[in-house]
């Protein structure tokens, strides 16, 4: 799969996958103003152009455009896995609401319809930051 940013500066590449993550915690509602809607990319994202990576936690870094700030990635520093803002990608066409995480921080002003498997903060820690 190939993605670009806003202003085509930065071309992400990443391996074929249609579930869409997710995220209710208060610092992807910061970063994005609302849950991250994300792609699972593992470990074979690629990235060309100025991308700006920041260390938003002492386990994670996130990464945004330099030119236009547009939302690239959360990526795990201890396996590498990435997130990649679903948003990213043109053509949305096959890709499925799989899963929502840090459910126990999901403000009470939105719902989304979907019926998803569900994981709170506290599981999604034992499952990626505790191990």
């Amino acid at each position: 799969m190939q993605a670009r940013c806003l202003c085509k500066a930065v071309l992400v590449t990443a391996p074929d996958t249609h579930e869409v993550h997710v995220c209710h915690c208060s610092m992807c509602r910061r970063w994005g103003e609302g849950p991250a809607f994300t792609l699972h990319g593992g470990t074979a994202v690629q990235t060309s152009g100025p991308v700006t990576r920041y260390a938003s936690s002492p386990w994670a870094e996130r990464a945004f455009c330099s030119s236009c700030g547009t939302h690239l990635f959360y990526r795990l520093l201890a396996n590498n896995e990435h997130f990649l803002s679903a948003g990213l990608f043109q053509d949305a066409q096959g890709l499925t609401l799989a899963q929502q995480i840090y459910i126990d921080e999901k403000p009470d002003y939105y719902t989304l319809a979907n019926d998803t498997p569900t994981l709170t903060g506290a599981e999604v820690q034992a499952l990626y930051y505790d191990s």
